[in-house]
C-alpha cells in the first residue's frame, strides 16, 4: 500500500473496496464449501445435544473411575414448524462456519488498510500480535463449542418445571445459541491480545493489571453468568475459570 501521507481521499476509498471485495470472495467461497458439506457440518453441530457427546463420555469415564454415580444418558430432540426455517438455517450455519474460518484473512486485509495510518510502535505492537490473536480465537472457539455449549445446553435442554411438561427446541433456538455462544468465546479469547497490544503502546502495564484483579474478577464472573444463561454453578465455574486464567495469562503476556 502507498505512503499515507501520498495517498488521497479516494485512494483510500479504493484500497478499503480492494479488501472489502477480497474478504468477501473468500467468505462467499469458503460459504459454498460449508453449504456443500452439510452433513459432516450439522452432525457437528447437534453432537452437543446428546449424552454420547466427547464431553459427557469423558465426564463419565472419570465418574467411573472415582467409582462414583455416572450421569443420566440424555437426547435432546430438535425441531420445526416453520417450512423455509430448514434452508435458511443451512444458508445462516454456512455463513458462519465461512466467518470463522476466514475470520484471520479478514482482519488481515483490515490490518493492511489501516497499517498506514498508524505509527510505528503500533504498527510492530499489532504485527506482533496478529498469528497470536488468531491461535487465541480458535482456542475460544473450541473451549465454546466443547465445553461452555455442551453445559449449557444440557442444562437447558434438560430441564424442567413439571413432567407433563416436554421440552421441544426449536431448531432457530439452538441455532442461534449455538453461534451466539461459540463465537463469543472466540471472542473472548482475544483479552491476551488486547493486552499485549496496549501494553506495548503504553496504555497499561502488568502493574495496572495487578492492582485492579479483584474487580476484574468481579467482572468477569457477571460476563461468565451472562455468557451461560442456565444460570447453574458448574456452568458458571466452567466459563469463569477459563476467563479469570486468560486474565492472568494477559497479565505474563503484558510487556512490562
Amino acid at each position: 500500500m502507498s505512503d499515507d501521507k501520498t495517498m488521497s481521499f479516494w485512494d483510500h476509498l479504493d484500497e478499503l473496496r480492494t479488501v472489502l471485495i477480497r474478504s468477501f470472495v473468500v467468505l462467499v467461497v469458503l460459504m459454498i464449501v460449508a453449504f456443500c458439506l452439510k452433513v459432516p457440518v450439522f452432525n457437528a453441530i447437534f453432537a452437543p445435544l446428546s449424552s454420547d457427546f466427547i464431553l459427557f463420555r469423558l465426564f463419565n469415564s472419570l465418574l467411573e473411575t472415582l467409582h462414583l454415580a455416572q450421569s443420566a444418558p440424555f437426547d435432546i430432540q430438535i425441531m420445526n414448524i416453520d417450512i423455509a426455517a430448514q434452508f435458511f438455517t443451512h444458508l445462516r450455519v454456512s455463513l458462519y462456519v465461512a466467518l470463522i474460518v476466514a475470520m484471520p484473512y479478514i482482519i488481515y486485509q483490515i490490518w493492511t488498510f489501516v497499517r498506514p495510518a498508524l505509527y510505528e510502535n503500533e504498527k510492530k505492537a499489532i504485527r506482533s500480535a496478529f498469528g497470536f490473536a488468531a491461535i487465541l480465537f480458535y482456542v475460544g472457539v473450541l473451549v465454546g463449542y466443547f465445553l461452555v455449549l455442551p453445559l449449557t445446553v444440557r442444562f437447558l435442554g434438560t430441564y424442567q418445571v413439571s413432567a407433563d411438561v416436554p421440552n421441544q427446541i426449536a431448531l432457530n433456538s439452538y441455532i442461534g445459541m449455538f453461534m451466539s455462544l461459540v463465537m463469543i468465546m472466540g471472542i473472548i479469547f482475544e483479552m491476551p491480545v488486547l493486552a499485549l497490544v496496549l501494553s506495548k503502546i503504553g496504555v497499561i502495564d502488568k502493574a495496572l493489571m495487578k492492582k485492579y484483579r479483584k474487580h476484574a474478577m468481579i467482572i468477569l464472573l457477571v460476563l461468565a453468568a451472562i455468557i451461560t444463561p442456565s444460570g447453574d454453578a458448574v456452568t458458571l465455574m466452567f466459563v469463569a475459570v477459563p476467563l479469570y486464567l486468560l486474565y492472568e495469562f494477559s497479565i505474563v503476556v503484558c510487556k512490562k
